[in-house]
């Protein structure tokens, strides 16, 4: 799986920075357990001991930094044993685990054997091909409406999708422009550029709304993105979204963060 390695390697430094922490924390920290008893509307404490009292020694309720250390000790040390052996688990599957490792079998393959082979999954240069030579009909432009031309030959609404459609297209990133999507319960949309992740091998729609500060043009932008909501298509995940008013034009910076952080 694209990213998945990584992903771990995640996890791995965030279970290590929880260890420390909880090791940090368990040093100093009082002997013995705390134990709760309800008491009609009351919950007394005890603290028990081993090799002492059976039920513990009762703790006053005005002694409250015993009652919340012995607490925490016990909450502690449950987060300690889970992280030891979530991380190492982890460092197990890291340890020989490569992305891609069931396509990589089949590309590594002599290419007259791969010809008589057929693949457990669709190999991703495979899928992108048949994906981007799929046929489909975009929205028309009306009579009058400026020619606005991207670097790689096609027809785009407005200066803004050019440039978007130009930094895609530099940094070798395929996409459709303006593919029709129907979305239940509001009908067909044609977001302006479609892509299809390598990670998830799903489409994502990037969605540009360039006049915000238009009152009608702000009103249906937004009740487009509560439909891609209500057809499970959110922001942050399959959904891209930039904004331009008159004053605020679109962060050529912000298009490369979002691109390497959803496309590459």
């Amino acid at each position: 799986m694209e990213g998945l390695r990584e992903m771990l390697l995640q996890e791995e430094n965030r279970l290590e920075r929880i260890l420390q922490r909880t090791r940090e924390q368990l040093k100093n920290v009082p002997g013995g357990t705390l134990r709760l008893s309800n008491s009609g509307k009351w919950v007394q404490y005890y603290h028990c001991i081993p090799g002492e009292r059976k039920n513990g020694d009762y703790i006053p309720q005005t002694n409250k930094e015993l009652i919340q250390k012995l607490a925490q000790k016990t909450y502690d040390e449950k987060i300690l044993k889970l992280a030891e052996k979530r991380l190492l688990q982890i460092r197990r599957i890291t340890k020989d685990y490569v992305d891609n490792e069931i396509e990589k079998i089949f590309l590594n393959e002599h290419i007259e054997r791969q010809k008589l082979i057929r693949p457990v999954e669709p190999e991703w240069e495979q899928l992108l091909n048949s994906w981007m030579s799929e046929d489909y009909t975009r929205k028309e432009f009306q009579e009058g409406t400026p020619i606005i031309l991207t670097e790689r030959g096609e027809r785009v609404r407005s200066k803004s999708e050019k440039i978007l459609a130009d930094y895609f297209f530099h940094n070798g990133i395929p996409y459709k422009y303006e593919c029709p999507l129907p979305l239940r319960g509001f009908g067909t949309v044609h977001p302006d550029f479609t892509f299809l992740s390598r990670r998830t091998r799903q489409e994502i729609y990037w969605e540009h709304d360039g006049r915000m500060d238009d009152p009608v043009y702000a009103q249906n932008a937004v009740r487009k993105i509560q439909a891609y909501e209500e057809n499970d298509i959110y922001p942050g995940e399959r959904l891209i979204l930039t904004f331009e008013t008159e004053r605020n034009v679109l962060d050529t910076r912000m298009v490369g963060k979002l691109a390497e952080r959803y496309l590459l």
